[in-house]
């Protein structure tokens, strides 16, 4: 009878534990986000982005499981442990898969839902309330630093809160350094900034949809390395 692979054997092990680790670490830095009232205020993580910690929490635990049942399964040569690492790597290539089908599928429609809510918030902008001063304070910041101006026509979208001021700062002026640019136009005798700041959102997602998609396509890679591995030694196993 054939005898199990040692380097097979060891490169599952090794492969599994780095796998283990990054679910530690991803883990370890999800808790610590969503626990620490410091890394709060330090990462800026808002209420409205708990649901992306928590689905983090989740994947590092699930890594963290399968990396535990492929080293295990391992060294201890466990057929079960074997079998059930490759099952849940191959239900999370298939989500994977389904994602990426979905999102190219309703890729227009994402765009559409996004251009909505971008004119819902712009409402925002105009109104007078107490939680939308509060927003306004917050997008003001956003503009500032990605030096863009409203959400969807640009100055516009603020209304008659176009001439309020956030502290020493008008809505939307120009930094001096830039009012010569083409970053700016001249409006009511000062300078602001003439880009959208949708467009700048829409851009970011765009950027961003290209690294997850690039991230997505190494995962598969990988998991694909495992799945390979784990159905090796399963069979090497089953013949000892």
């Amino acid at each position: 009878m054939a005898g199990v692979s040692s380097c097979m054997k060891y490169s599952m092990f090794i492969f599994n534990f780095l796998f283990w680790m990054c679910g530690c670490i991803i883990l370890g830095v999800s808790i610590w986000m969503r626990v620490s009232k410091s890394a709060q205020e330090d990462l800026n993580i808002d209420s409205s982005l708990f649901a992306a910690v928590d689905l983090m929490i989740a994947v590092g635990s699930i890594i963290m499981v399968l990396g535990f049942l492929g080293c295990c399964g391992a060294m201890k040569e466990s057929q079960c442990m074997l079998i059930l690492f490759f099952i849940g790597l191959l239900l999370i290539l298939i989500l994977q898969v389904v994602a990426g089908i979905l999102g190219a599928v309703y890729k227009s429609q994402i765009e559409t839902t996004l251009n909505k809510t971008l004119l819902e918030e712009a409402k925002l902008l105009q109104a007078a309330t107490q939680d939308s001063q509060v927003f306004q304070e917050k997008f003001q910041k956003f503009e500032k630093m990605n030096q863009c101006c409203g959400l969807v026509k640009g100055y516009e979208d603020w209304g008659s809160n176009f001439n309020h001021a956030y502290g020493n700062f008008k809505i939307c002026e120009c930094a001096q350094k830039d009012q010569n640019t083409d970053l700016c136009i001249l409006n009511s005798n000062r300078y602001i900034y003439k880009r959208p700041c949708g467009v700048v959102i829409i851009d970011f997602f765009k950027h961003h949809m290209v690294i997850l998609m690039g991230i997505a396509f190494g995962l598969a890679f990988i998991e694909i390395v495992g799945l390979g591995f784990s159905m090796s030694l399963y069979c090497q196993i089953q013949r000892k």
